[in-house]
């Protein structure tokens, strides 16, 4: 039985897609198993990147554990010429694992919920518009009381 997951996508760089906008699309249209997506959604940098975002999110069903699709993820965006290195900087494409139905999951390079959604408008504000009642496993509280308490 597949598993369902919250993604959350953004991208502050051209790339050979076109636009950030078209990147978002592009990796959309290369995550296999969406069932629904938000808008997206013109978002400030945050930390050292100076260019605006583009975020998305999506519902995924997957068989993959979350490791597994984690690793799908990446590949994506390493396909999609992201380059490892820095934190907080400009990049074509930005892939994570916000939440998944399977509640919380602890390993080695992934945790989920991702640590930090919950303080994220430019995560929340799309995960809300497909999963609003969705609960984070860790607080009990929906993704629309999350995403009240920080507007």
């Amino acid at each position: 039985m597949p598993s369902s997951y919250v993604i959350a996508l953004g991208s502050n760089r051209r790339g050979r897609h076109g636009t950030p906008a078209d990147e978002v699309r592009a990796a959309l249209a290369a995550v296999s198993g969406v069932v629904m997506t938000s808008s997206l959604v013109a978002t400030a940098p945050l930390g050292p990147a100076r260019r605006r975002f583009v975020n998305a999110a999506a519902l995924v069903e997957s068989e993959d554990s979350p490791p597994e699709l984690l690793a799908r993820l990446k590949a994506i965006e390493t396909a999609f010429g992201r380059r490892r290195g820095q934190r907080w900087t400009d990049r074509v494409i930005d892939l994570d694992i916000i939440l998944w139905s399977g509640g919380a999951w602890a390993s080695d390079g992934l945790t989920v919920p991702h640590p930090e959604f919950r303080r994220r408008d430019f995560v929340l504000r799309p995960v809300a518009a497909i999963v609003p009642d969705w609960r984070d496993p860790v607080t009990g509280l929906t993704i629309r009381q999350l995403a009240a308490r920080i507007r």
